[in-house]
Order: structure tokens, then C-alpha cells, then sequence
């Protein structure tokens, strides 16, 4: 490709014509001229009912003596490339080529947009040197084909490089190619190089169209860049280009987005003002959007208002609602929009049926949301992997866990692929429950699959494993991760972390816990509560107290059991006063929230305020308490005096 992309194109005179026709960036060919020696049948244009009496044509024409030439084979391929049946299409070129039909330039072009039709651009760059060696020009249209087909693979480095190669040989390019380019730039998230393109085009003698304009508003919206995609609205208005519904409707799609609802209503005014009626394309976004706010008596309203204007609600806009209802839980409710839907002839699909046995499920009425299911094969529709997913869910979130392992088998039997979602939520409920040997069964069977397990999976295996006290099993599993191609995450960290200290091996969690900044992960606050409890439950004070000012560092909060423990270890009578003196400094420093939680503590197992006054002295190491507590922290000193019990943090991990 490198190689034809870099030889020498001559740039065709003026007077020339593309062999492709203008404009459309796919082919839109003219009916070659005939040479008046040719029969009426091959004067005539080539048009076909159906494509077997296009092939039956060729056919004919293929074996015809002596044969007709390459300008009427070209017009049944252009009567072919307009069905879209590009397969075909090159089958019958290569057939030309076997029975010693030689292929012009047109021949060519033609078989180089059908190759870039099926993401063949590697071929089609192979066409286009044909073309160079039978001593012949592609013309802007070939390029601007090429381009399209470099885009559509996403290849939009060589497509760029292409762009300037045939500015360089002295082509123009035309408003299709600049908009091919910019298109291929916004689908790839590079909106920004896209405007500068929309720059360049129009320093030149190239002005973009509304289609240009469409598609970088559009991209600037889906990068809720909606101000930007505004000031492109005005620059296109003030060149005296007019919006389209596309543009609008894009607007209003990233108006909704930011939930500006008074610009969308606006918006939509000035579209009617226009004489551009909004379509069902603009109900449908609108609708959603409220809906998913939460606004769904908003969202009936502006549907009443669009079938007033003469746009009837279909399909989407009813499953939008349904969706809505089911988000506040008002089930109910959306089962009334569906019969309304059902009433009005508007066939419901797979999406409406999976919307409400959402809707049942997430409210624990999974009876009906079986009832749904059954019907959903009796009005012939097919159950997609969503529908199973949201089922086995459901019944296992109430407790049917053998149900669902039923319906998952049913699944399978019915040819539908489990997906990981069906996978993660099978081996969490599995393991939840305690069968641990089903779980690692299906471990083994995704392992087998199509599907790879993912660490998610892994991490609740690792989890039931440790639950168990099945540590040993759970280390070698631990350890083969990376052989899979998977890093452990936090919570795969905090699982191992938390099995090795529950068996009070701590010199091994310690490592781990080390382990994880090397692998760049790095502890939460989860962590350090899991091994800071191992320690303390090992009454190893200095660790602890190593711990607890790391946390203090990195800004992590102690959860309630930690702070059972600290109360416990702070209590005991053999603890080394200097090291007691350090951990009071340490919590009661630490942060107000953590002294309130000690207080509690202290209050909770205190018979009189006398006591809770003595213990609390004892936690400000026997030092005046009016004093000395008010000195780490006036507030809690001050209300402890007063015997006020303050807020208790609960950040249980």
C-alpha cells in the first residue's frame, strides 16, 4: 500500500471526468457511453428485478460470440454495486478476467469501492495499482473511495496520509472527501484535529456543507462539548448554511445529556419556527433522557405534545417510559404503557419484555417476571442473553438459586451464549451459598468456553475458597493469576490479605500487603483495616501502631472493628505505658470521628459517669483530664467533660 501510495500520479487535465461520478464519496456511476455498433439490448440501461436475472444477464453476456465489451459488462457491475451485493460483484470481475475480459479504469473503480464496502482496503489499494499500470489516473472520487474504506477500518493515520498524498500530486479535494476525513477523525474521539480539518477545507476553495457541519456538532455533543457545538450552530447559521433535522436533533441529544431542559424546549421551538418539525428520532431522546432523571411525568408530557404535532411515539419511545416506571419501581405503572403500546398496534420486542422483567425482578416479583418470559416465546420472540441474565439475577437475589442454575442450563440448550455477566453472578451466588464445589465446576466450564474468566470471577472463587478455609487452595490460585494474563485487584489483594490473617498467618499478609504497590495496586482503606485487625488481634502494638500512622498519612478512616480492637488493646493493663502512650496520641489525633467512636465505646461498657470519666482519664495515660484531653483535642475534651456522647463513625468496610 506504501509503495503504490508513494509513486507518481499524474494529475489529470481539467477537462477530464471522473469515471465515478461527483459528490457521493461511494460510487454513483453514469451508464458508460455505448458505441452506436452495439445492439439495442446493450444501448439500453442495465436495470434488473432481482439478482439472479442479473447474473442470468451475465451469463448470457459471458458466453456471447463474439463477446460484448467492457463498457457493458461495467454497467451490469453498476447495476449490481447498487444492490450492495459487493461479493458478487467481485466474484463476477474475476470471471471477466478468467474468460479474457480485460478491465478499464471504470472496471476498477468499481471493484475498488465494493472492496472497501467489505472492509477490503488492502485489496482495493491492490486495484488501484492495476489501474496505475495499465497507464491510467484515478481521479478525486478513487481517493476519496480509499479514504472512506482507510476510515471504516479506522486506519485514520493512512487515510490522513493519503489525504495528503493526493493534495501533493495537485488533486482537489472535494466537500465528500473532506467530509470522509472529518467523519472517521469524530468517530475515533478527535474532534479537535476534525475542526482544524473544517479550517483547512475552508481556507481552500472546498466550503463545507450542512453534512459536515452536522457531523462535528454531533461529536462535540457526544463529548458534551455542548457550547462548543453552539458556536459551530452559529458559525454554520452565519454562513447562511440551514440546519437540518440531524443537526438539531444532535443539539438536543447533548442538551439533554447536561439536562438543560429549558434549552431543549427552546431548541425545539425554534426548530417548529423553522418549518423543521421534530421527528420521532427528537421524541425518543427527549424521552429517554427525562426518563432516566427520573422525570417521567415530564416525559408524558412532551409525548401527549408530539402526537398532538403528528409524530406518533413508537417502539423506543414506549420502552423509554417503561424503563422510567421501572427505575422508580412503579412497575405497574409501565405494564399499563405497555398495553397502551399493544393497543395502538406498536409491536413490542425483545427490549419491552426485557424492561419489564427488569422492572419485576429488581422489586422481587420474579413469578411474574417468569410469566414474561414464557410469553415472550408465545408472540415468537427470542429470549436474548439480557433476559437470562436478568432472571438468574432475580432468582437468585430471592433465593432460588437451583432455579436459576435450571434457567441457565435451559440457556445453553436454547443456543444462547452465557455471557460474563451470566458467569459472575452464578459464581457469586454459588459461592455465597456455599457451594464451592459447583462454582469451581463452572469455573472450569467458562475456562472451556468462548469466554475468558475475568479477574472479577477469579476474586469471588478466591473469596468462597477463604470462607471455607480452603487457604491453601485459594493460594495456588492466587499465584497462577498472572499465568492467566490477570493482575489481581484491591479486592482480590483484600480477600488473600483477610484469609491469611483470619489463620494468623501475618508474616505472609504482611508480604502481600507489600506486594501490592510493587504491582501497582494500591491499598485502600479496606486493606489496612483487614491487616491492621490481624495485628491487633496478635496484640502486636508496634505494627499496629506502624499501620495506623500510614493510614493517618494516606488520609484512610479506621472502621468500627478496628476500633473495637484499638479499645481493647488500650484497656489491657500489661500493655507497655510508653507504647499506650503512643496509641492514645495516635487515635485521638488521629481525627475527631475516631476519638467520638472511642468515647462510645467507652460509654457503652461503662456502668456510671464516674466510670466513663476514669476510663477516659486512663485513655489520656492517668494525665489531668480537663487539662490534658482538651490539650490533643479541644472539642472532644470539652463535650467528654460534659459527659455529651457524640456522633459514633460507622465506616465499615
Amino acid at each position: 500500500m506504501v509503495a503504490i501510495m508513494k509513486r507518481k500520479i499524474r494529475r489529470p487535465s481539467s477537462s477530464s471526468s471522473s469515471p465515478l461520478g461527483s459528490g457521493t464519496g461511494m460510487l454513483s456511476l453514469p451508464p458508460p457511453f455505448l458505441s452506436s455498433s452495439h445492439n439495442t439490448f446493450h444501448s439500453k440501461p442495465l436495470h434488473f428485478n432481482t439478482l439472479d436475472e442479473a447474473l442470468s444477464t451475465f451469463n448470457r453476456m459471458l458466453h456471447k460470440q463474439p463477446p460484448p465489451s467492457t463498457v457493458d459488462f461495467n454497467r451490469l457491475l453498476t447495476s449490481i454495486a447498487k444492490t450492495k451485493h459487493h461479493s458478487t460483484l467481485l466474484s463476477l470481475s474475476r470471471q471477466m478476467d478468467s474468460f479474457g475480459i480485460p478491465p478499464d479504469v471504470y472496471t476498477l473503480a468499481i471493484v475498488i469501492n465494493s472492496l472497501c464496502h467489505l472492509n477490503r482496503v488492502d485489496f482495493a489499494f491492490s486495484a488501484l495499482a492495476k489501474i496505475l499500470k495499465l497507464g491510467h489516473q484515478p481521479d478525486a472520487t478513487t481517493f476519496t473511495t480509499l479514504i472512506r474504506g482507510l476510515c471504516v477500518e479506522g486506519k485514520i493515520g493512512e487515510a490522513l496520509h493519503l489525504f495528503d498524498k493526493m493534495i501533493g500530486e495537485g488533486f482537489q479535494p472535494n466537500v465528500v472527501t473532506y467530509g470522509t476525513l472529518i467523519n472517521g477523525l469524530c468517530k475515533v474521539g478527535n474532534t479537535s484535529a476534525a475542526i482544524r480539518l473544517l479550517r483547512s477545507m475552508e481556507q481552500g476553495n472546498c466550503q463545507p456543507n450542512v453534512v459536515v457541519f452536522s457531523t462535528l456538532i454531533d461529536s462535540l455533543c457526544k463529548d458534551r462539548q455542548v457550547t462548543e457545538a453552539f458556536n459551530i450552530f452559529s458559525e454554520m447559521i452565519t454562513k447562511g448554511i440551514s440546519p437540518n433535522i440531524v443537526t438539531y436533533n444532535s443539539l438536543i441529544h447533548g442538551l439533554c445529556k447536561l439536562c438543560e431542559w429549558k434549552h431543549v424546549t427552546t431548541l425545539m421551538n425554534e426548530m417548529v419556527d423553522s418549518k423543521i418539525m421534530p421527528d420521532v428520532f427528537t421524541l425518543n431522546t427527549v424521552v429517554d433522557a427525562l426518563c432516566k432523571e427520573g422525570m417521567v411525568a415530564e416525559a408524558h408530557d412532551v409525548v401527549d405534545m408530539m402526537i398532538h404535532r403528528g409524530v406518533e411515539p413508537n417502539v423506543v419511545t414506549y420502552n423509554a417510559l417503561m424503563d422510567g416506571h421501572c427505575l422508580r419501581n412503579e412497575v405497574d405503572v409501565a405494564v399499563k404503557v405497555f398495553d397502551t403500546m399493544v393497543h395502538k398496534d406498536c409491536v413490542a420486542n425483545v427490549i419491552s419484555y426485557n424492561t419489564l422483567i427488569n422492572g419485576y425482578c429488581k422489586i422481587q416479583s420474579v413469578d411474574k417476571a417468569m410469566y414474561l418470559f414464557e410469553e415472550m416465546s408465545r408472540q415468537e420472540l427470542t429470549p436474548n442473553t439480557v433476559t437470562y441474565n436478568t432472571l438468574i439475577h432475580g432468582l437468585c437475589h430471592v433465593g432460588r438459586l437451583q432455579d436459576a442454575i435450571s434457567l441457565f442450563h435451559e440457556m445453553v440448550a436454547r443456543g444462547q451464549i452465557p455471557d460474563l455477566v451470566t458467569y459472575r453472578t452464578l459464581s457469586d451466588y454459588l459461592c455465597k451459598n456455599r457451594h464451592l464445589d459447583k462454582a469451581m465446576a463452572l469455573l472450569k466450564a467458562i475456562e472451556g468456553s468462548n469466554w475468558d474468566p475475568d479477574i472479577q470471577i477469579y476474586t469471588t472463587i478466591l473469596d468462597g475458597m477463604c470462607r471455607a478455609g480452603e487457604l491453601e487452595d485459594a493460594r495456588d490460585l492466587f499465584s497462577n493469576l498472572s499465568s492467566k494474563g490477570l493482575q489481581p485487584n484491591v479486592w482480590t489483594y483484600n480477600i488473600m490479605i483477610h484469609g491469611l490473617c483470619k489463620q494468623g498467618l501475618l508474616a505472609e499478609a504482611s508480604k502481600l500487603f507489600s506486594e501490592m504497590n510493587k504491582n501497582g495496586c494500591s491499598p485502600n482503606d479496606c486493606t489496612y483495616n483487614l491487616i491492621t485487625r490481624g495485628f491487633l488481634r496478635n496484640n502486636e502494638a508496634l505494627r499496629t501502631i506502624e499501620l495506623l500512622e500510614e493510614m493517618l498519612a494516606r488520609g484512610f478512616s479506621v472502621d468500627v472493628s478496628t476500633t473495637t480492637l484499638l479499645v481493647g488493646m488500650l484497656s489491657d493493663d500489661g500493655l507497655d505505658q510508653s507504647v499506650k502512650q503512643i496509641l492514645c496520641k495516635i487515635v485521638i489525633l488521629y481525627e475527631r470521628n475516631l476519638g467520638e467512636t472511642l468515647l462510645f465505646q467507652f460509654w457503652m461498657e461503662a456502668p456510671s459517669e464516674k466510670l466513663m470519666v476514669t476510663e477516659c482519664e486512663e485513655l489520656s495515660m492517668k494525665l489531668t483530664f480537663h487539662e490534658e484531653l482538651q490539650e490533643y483535642d479541644p472539642m472532644v475534651g470539652d463535650r467528654a467533660r460534659k459527659g455529651v456522647v457524640m456522633r459514633v463513625k460507622t465506616n465499615v468496610s
